[in-house]
């Protein structure tokens, strides 16, 4: 849920970053972080687990507009993605206003996609929130890779876009699609915000 901070007039969204372990997910955010112009972004924290990270950092963006003349500052998380981390991915996914699920496009993980996809699911469901009306944006991350190796852009989204999401074929490290996979989540999230949890002017 957006906190509303009527001092600043400031919204502040949480969007999550999800999916399986070496997807790509901290790739994401360390581009967006080091590309955002001096002063938007802040800080970017690392919390380090033996196998993965949780990174966090939150920016005001240049280019999203306000919502009832408050400006909008969004906070970007990643998960860890390895199962033993479940209990970390589920405090990290409380009170996210958006997702977004990066999908390791090698053929060879499609069954950890599905069982990291098939986890946000329930782990959005222990919140309380049906994942059906949480704004979602897809990346199939590691397009960059030999073909012989991948699924498909189309093949993915036949796999897990059953809701006709966003969806963004994407080479993390090399900032393809990156920057147009989180205006799509920021936009997502501003529309329901729009669409009825306005706070006053």
């Amino acid at each position: 849920m957006p906190l509303v901070n009527y001092v600043t007039r400031e919204i502040t969204c949480k969007i999550v970053y999800y999916g399986p372990g070496r997807s790509g997910k901290t790739s994401n955010l360390r581009h967006v972080h080091d590309r955002l112009p001096a002063g938007r972004a802040g800080q970017m924290v690392s919390l380090a687990t033996e196998g993965d990270r949780t990174l966090f950092f939150d920016f005001l963006p240049v280019d999203l507009g306000v919502v009832a003349n408050f400006a909008t500052r969004f906070q970007l998380y990643t998960v860890p993605g390895q199962s033993y981390y479940a209990a970390t991915r589920r405090l990290v996914l409380q009170g996210a206003d958006g997702v977004v699920f990066v999908a390791d496009s090698r053929r060879r993980q499609l069954e950890e996609n599905l069982a990291s996809f098939q986890d946000l699911h329930e782990q959005l469901a222990t919140h309380g929130v049906d994942p059906r009306t949480m704004p979602m944006v897809l990346q199939w991350n590691k397009q960059d890779l030999p073909p012989e190796l991948l699924m498909t852009p189309e093949e993915l989204s036949e796999q897990f876009n059953f809701r006709g999401a966003p969806e963004f074929a994407a080479d993390a490290l090399g900032g393809v699609n990156v920057f147009e996979t989180m205006r799509a989540a920021c936009a997502l999230v501003l529309k329901r915000i729009a669409s009825g949890a306005a706070p006053a002017a």
